[in-house]
């Protein structure tokens, strides 16, 4: 550990009993939850791993330390997603952080699981200490086998011989919102599941109980509550990110807030009365994670080496699109567009919502993708914000409210300009702003304002931000009920991904489950009734010149002004030499722990010999004559598209193109469409 800096700062006291206890502690502990950004913030307390690491360094290692019992690490669960680099990595580069923290135990939590049980298994497997859940039950792994094939239980030793016992204890308000979990799952209320694994605890011997949870604070509180006094010494919460402690019937309850920002280290003595309902005296310090505490190298290095890997995963194709996806703020800030409709309709069938509205701010590419290739890069450069997808109760008549606000300003190129699905509606910018609306549908009829219906949207919105007022949930004084909240929704950049591997032919990641494929086989079918899909092409049938551009310059340059402008000259009529068909990544190492990364693309490979050749030898001439002829196609096609996209009148950049005139083999196309769903009356 760095020896520079100060390491008492940002320490407070919790919780602290009185009279104090005398003498060093019996047990010390640490604790942490939802942890999600490896990289320091830019206010304080900044967090971020390496400083996190000293902290824990600190409590577990320095000489103050050295006469009393070691310390035992405890986690209580999200740590796999979301952020930008779990989108990319989906989980892993948070792995050797985690060992390297020395965690001792940790609670399942809901985003563990956002890419699927069997990623989650292969994480933990890598893990060098283990994953807890004892009341949800998967009968399909086998008698008594938990969810993710985590522990029920695990039996700790302190350094000094206490045995610790430790259970995981999750909330049935999460498991009901993921949509990819297996069908069968066996769900027990927390304290029917704690009153027994205590007892089996005790009985093998555990000094101390604790339950690692991972729920909100009201359902920890009805379970200290529901619970004999001395069931639980402690609860260790998240899922909640605040900082809390509170005694409820005699048992700690705590949780230590978010994002390695914050941790608790806690002292625990025994009481020499050993009847005594409660044997154990806590004293909770808080620690904020400040500038002023050393970052740890070690960490700081493999920070470094997470950054590193991202750029060249951000440059992988995810998946195609047959059809130009118009983000431009031009479009989407002031009419329908085929990508906010694609990534609203989305939203509605991933979360099975009645309708869905976002605000246009949402969508930040400013360009038009494609047709050709989409990189990782792209979806996360156009969904770049890292507040989740969220679904709410509310009245027709809020709704209609919303969408009135969110025409207020036009023709203004106002971020709350609306993207939908599952509504249509009209709006006359000649009348006053609140009064625009008319002809409002949700599901093909008219709006009834004082039914409830469940509105897909982002967590961003029902704070009640860009106006949005009507979209606010009760306890922040709105009349929304929240039914997936901002703990248990996705980010709109990990739904895309998740969905443009569901099409993939070739090379999904190990992780991809039965149950993940079950899933978004239904999406699918709503999904593609509005927007089809392309079959895949066969090896050779792919049309020159849009295939043999490089990946990214398919048809369509991107300007600095944020234009997507269709290219006059394609990459052959440049004279640039021909360039091989796009070739999926090889298979990754997935036993490569040193680099922390791993792919989708890393289970089928293509050999290079399947691809088709490029021109050469003795039937060039006739290979060039034929090049020839494709290069008028691709002229004409070149000037349809500066049509399309000419400077007079707004550009409807949406047109599908003929069957077999792009398309790639190793995944389906989208061909995202407009559908009249926001039509303006001119007034």
């Amino acid at each position: 550990m760095a020896q520079n800096g100060d390491m008492a700062a940002g320490e407070s006291t919790a919780y602290s009993p009185a009279p104090t206890p005398s003498g060093p502690p019996d047990l010390r502990f640490i604790h942490y939850n939802d942890v999600y950004h490896v990289e320091q913030g830019s206010k304080e307390p900044v967090g971020g791993i390496p400083r996190f690491k000293s902290v824990c360094d600190y409590y577990q290692h320095d000489p103050r330390f050295a006469d009393q019992p070691g310390c035992l690490t405890l986690f209580s669960g999200d740590a796999f997603n979301p952020s930008l680099e779990s989108s990319v990595t989906k989980g892993r580069h948070m792995v050797p952080a985690l060992n390297l923290i020395e965690t001792s135990a940790a609670c399942l939590g809901n985003h563990d699981l956002d890419f699927g049980v069997e990623q989650f298994e292969y994480l933990a497997g890598m893990c060098r200490f283990p994953w807890l859940c004892s009341n949800v039950l998967d009968p399909d792994l086998g008698e008594g086998v938990a969810l993710g094939r985590c522990k029920r239980s695990v039996m700790l030793t302190s350094s000094n011989g206490i045995k610790v016992g430790i259970m995981g204890l999750v909330e049935r308000e999460w498991l009901d919102t993921i949509n990819t979990l297996p069908p069968r799952l066996v769900f027990t209320e927390p304290d029917f599941v704690a009153k027994e694994i205590a007892a089996q605890l005790r009985a093998e011997g555990a000094e101390i109980v604790i339950a690692l949870t991972h729920q909100r604070e009201p359902n920890d509180e009805a379970l200290a509550q529901a619970l004999e006094r001395g069931t639980l010494d402690i609860i260790l919460s998240g899922h909640d990110h605040f900082y809390a402690h509170s005694v409820v019937n005699t048992t700690h309850v705590l949780r230590s807030r978010t994002d390695f920002k914050q941790l608790s280290y806690l002292g625990a003595w025994r009481h020499e009365d050993s009847n005594t309902s409660n044997p154990w005296t806590f004293r909770i310090t808080r620690r904020d994670i400040l500038s002023s505490i050393p970052a740890d190298p070690q960490e700081t290095e493999i920070v470094e080496k997470i950054t590193a890997s991202l750029k060249p995963k951000l440059e992988k194709p995810i998946g195609y699109t047959a059809a130009p996806l118009d983000a431009r703020f031009t479009t989407v800030r002031l009419r329908e567009s085929n990508y906010g409709n694609f990534v609203c309709d989305l939203m509605r069938f991933h979360y099975n919502a009645d309708c869905c509205i976002i605000a246009a701010g949402t969508i930040r590419g400013d360009q038009v993708y494609g047709p050709g290739m989409l990189k990782v890069k792209d979806l996360l450069d156009c969904f770049p914000f890292e507040d989740p997808c969220v679904v709410i109760g509310l009245k027709g008549k809020a709704v209609v409210e919303a969408l009135e606000n969110a025409v207020s300003k036009y023709p203004a190129l106002e971020g709350r300009f609306p993207q939908i699905s599952g509504i249509t509606f009209a709006f006359d910018p000649a009348k006053p702003g609140m009064h625009r609306c008319s002809e409002v549908k949700i599901a093909g009829a008219p709006v009834e304002l004082e039914r409830e219906y469940k509105l897909a949207t982002r967590d961003y919105m029902v704070r009640g931000k860009d106006g949005f007022h009507s979209l606010a949930l009760e306890e922040a004084g709105g009349t929304a009920r929240s039914l997936v909240g901002d703990e248990t929704g996705t980010l709109i950049s990990t739904l895309l991904r998740q969905y443009f591997m569901s099409l993939k032919t070739l090379g999904r990641w190990k992780g991809w489950s039965a149950d993940m494929g079950r899933f978004w086989r239904g999406v699918h079918d709503e999904l593609h009734e509005v927007h089809p899909v392309r079959e895949p092409l066969k090896p050779g049938e792919a049309v020159s010149g849009v295939e043999e551009t490089g990946p990214g310059e398919e048809g369509v340059e991107r300007t600095g002004q944020g234009q997507g402008v269709p290219s006059l000259v394609g990459k052959a009529m440049r004279q640039d030499p021909p360039q091989p068909h796009y070739q999926p990544d090889a298979k990754d190492d997935d036993n490569d722990h040193q680099h922390y990364h791993s792919d989708s693309e890393n289970d089928t490979t293509t050999s290079r010999a399947d691809l088709p050749a490029v021109p050469s030898g003795p039937n060039a001439q006739h290979a060039v004559a034929k090049r020839e002829r494709e290069l008028i196609l691709i002229r004409k096609v070149m000037r349809k598209w500066w049509r399309l996209a000419g400077l007079k009148g707004h550009p409807a950049l949406c047109d599908e193109h003929g069957e077999g005139e792009f398309g790639v083999f190793w995944t389906k196309g989208i061909c995202p469409r407009l559908e009249g769903r926001i039509r303006m009356i001119r007034g």
